[in-house]
């Protein structure tokens, strides 16, 4: 679901050049001034002592609107171990290693200059595979339109002890990326809910967690070669919490566009399937919406935190299926009859199995505060750079962007307003 028109296939390689500065997060523009954060401007004690508010024990109250400069700063960290995973990705369809990942396990994270220099290191590749048949002629096709198991991110622990210092704890965060590869789209076609598998939740609710086809598909299916990457995620989970059992952990999964639809039912199942797993947190980027109402509410059951990172101007996050907001049964509108209008619309839909519901807390920002956009369009409004500039820019929903940035905005091309 991250979308380009630039080539006839759906990305290209976003890899920056060997001069960028490393670690994005580190270089975030100060409020009273331009010059970058380095690593030694850092304020260690007051992410270390209070990790665990700054990935969602309190919902982020108070911490979002206006969006806390440590919460940005951790926020655009975990984007850019997903930029990592785009920097990865062989884009090239000509290529032997289409669709595979370009580095070497140990060496990944020093070869993308977004987490140059991060302090974890790679512990798992992860890969996705569609169960879509595929036909015979397809034979007579290019390779790259065959492609039925692709790389789709990775597992990396935080490894350095200065960094684990800064943190709090010893942080395992898992990576994915968004759509690439031929069948990865036509399964974001099967948009319907279907059953969680392997549900085991006592609930009093008569609908039962439902996720959309397409993405559970992706996380579910494996072949004879190629595990699921539900098997390879719990399988290296469980492994990587038994050998560090003895110390603090964090859970962090982060994703963009398909990666966040699957960080979401991957949080899920970790929650279902291993007992006393630690904190566990979603940290997403133009995320589609995945789940029904029971599935939220199952999610919220298990303790997940999950930070939804929105642009307005983005159509990806406005699909698929219909939305109606009811949180623990009560619907917000302000008026009786448009109520009643919702509650019709739901009882109408939900046979089709498309009525969907947002999961977790929204961070909510819009292209038009961006100074890197001349024009406004689905590519750019989806694009995960797009995304972290945002972020990057953002004050709070009175204020959109940062006083020095908005003085430059006024003079930058005026950007259309979307309707």
């Amino acid at each position: 679901m991250r979308l380009t028109f630039v080539s006839p296939f759906p990305f290209k390689a976003r890899v920056a050049p060997p001069q960028e500065p490393p670690c994005r997060w580190r270089c975030a523009i100060s409020n009273k001034t331009s010059k970058p954060i380095t690593k030694g401007a850092r304020a260690p004690t007051r992410l270390s002592k209070r990790w665990i508010e700054y990935h969602g024990s309190r919902n982020w109250e108070g911490l979002l609107d206006p969006l806390d400069d440590v919460l940005r700063g951790e926020i655009i960290r975990y984007g850019s171990f997903v930029e990592a995973a785009y920097q990865s990705f062989d884009f090239d369809p000509s290529s032997p290693t289409y669709a595979a990942c370009r580095y070497a396990k140990s060496m990944m994270l020093e070869r993308c200059s977004s987490v140059h220099g991060c302090g974890y290191r790679v512990t798992k590749n992860l890969h996705a595979t569609s169960s879509i048949p595929l036909p015979r002629w397809i034979e007579r096709m290019p390779r790259w339109m065959q492609v039925q198991s692709s790389w789709i991110g990775y597992v990396a622990v935080c490894n350095d002890k200065e960094e684990i210092s800064r943190l709090g704890r010893r942080d395992i965060v898992i990576a994915l990326r968004g759509t690439v590869t031929c069948l990865e789209w036509l399964e974001n076609l099967r948009a319907t809910l279907t059953h969680c598998s392997g549900d085991n939740i006592p609930t009093e609710q008569n609908d039962e967690p439902m996720v959309e086809a397409g993405v559970l598909s992706l996380y579910t299916s494996g072949t004879n070669t190629c595990p699921s990457l539900q098997q390879l995620l719990l399988h290296e989970v469980l492994k990587i919490l038994k050998l560090y059992k003895d110390e603090p952990l964090s859970l962090t999964i982060t994703g963009h566009s398909l990666g966040a639809s699957l960080a979401v039912i991957a949080a899920y199942d970790i929650k279902t399937t291993i007992n006393h797993s630690p904190h566990l947190s979603v940290i997403s980027f133009g995320g589609p919406r995945v789940g029904n109402q029971s599935f939220r509410h199952h999610l919220e059951q298990q303790g997940v935190k999950v930070l939804r990172i929105v642009n307005s101007d983005d159509l990806i996050t406005k699909v698929p299926g219909f939305f109606v907001e009811d949180h623990d049964g009560v619907i917000h509108e302000q008026n009786a009859r448009v109520a009643h209008l919702t509650k019709w619309i739901q009882k109408h839909v939900k046979d089709s199995r498309q009525v969907y519901a947002n999961i977790g807390h929204e961070l909510r920002l819009s292209s038009r505060d961006s100074l890197q956009l001349n024009s406004i369009n689905v590519a750019t409004c989806h694009d995960l750079k797009t995304y972290l500039d945002l972020v990057n820019g953002f004050v709070s929903s009175t204020c959109p962007f940062r006083a020095g940035a908005r003085r430059m905005l006024k003079k930058a091309t005026n950007i259309p307003t979307i309707k």
